[in-house]
């Protein structure tokens, strides 16, 4: 049988194989730092979906630098060890009542970011509705409790349904913007919604 494209280990896999990171979005999050600086030196940082931690361990590394704090859930467990000095990590729903109240507890946070996907069944338009609802919820977690000029990172599935998820986000940000970074695979169809210097509502 032969081996597609997507299954081979890319220039990205490598290399994050390499750095010790557990997957290659890392360089995706590496990417959208650049250009929109999301974290900064001694934030408190929320990552959901943040399994199985390449994001975590990058903001912690690179970003927070010892300085600030990162809580992490996601429904499975990180795949890092140790766990970062720097992070608490939650294993569970982060918009059931218990997490979300434990999340609450932890903040406010100065930047929210999420690579979170929902269970894929190949049906696009299933897929896409989920990832909908799902990156919906993260932005209400970030209109919740995100600290006034905060920072929002979300992923989503293109579908139609991020021009809704924009419209929803320029109501809580100064600038709004999506963005794909060069790290997404050829074929995938996600882009990231950036939500950058949260108003004082």
């Amino acid at each position: 049988m032969a081996t597609s494209r997507r299954d081979r280990a890319d220039s990205y896999t490598k290399r994050a194989h390499k750095e010790g990171y557990p997957a290659r979005s890392v360089y995706k999050l590496e990417e959208l730092q650049q250009h929109f600086t999301l974290v900064k030196s001694g934030d408190a940082v929320l990552d959901v979906g943040a399994a199985p931690g390449s994001w975590t361990l990058y903001t912690h590394r690179n970003l927070i630098k010892g300085k600030g704090k990162i809580i992490a859930v996601d429904l499975n467990p990180l795949n890092l060890n140790p766990i970062p000095s720097t992070v608490t990590a939650y294993v569970g729903d982060a918009f059931s009542k218990e997490i979300r109240e434990t999340l609450v507890a932890q903040g406010p946070y100065d930047a929210i970011i999420s690579d979170a996907a929902p269970m894929t069944m190949g049906n696009r338009s299933v897929d896409t509705a989920r990832s909908e609802n799902l990156a919906e919820q993260v932005i209400y977690l970030a209109k919740d409790h995100l600290k006034p000029h905060g920072n929002l990172v979300v992923k989503v599935f293109q579908g139609g349904g991020q021009v809704e998820l924009l419209q929803l986000m320029r109501t809580l940000f100064a600038k709004v913007k999506p963005y794909k970074p060069k790290a997404c695979r050829d074929d995938s169809f996600e882009i990231y919604l950036v939500g950058l210097d949260r108003k004082e509502l």
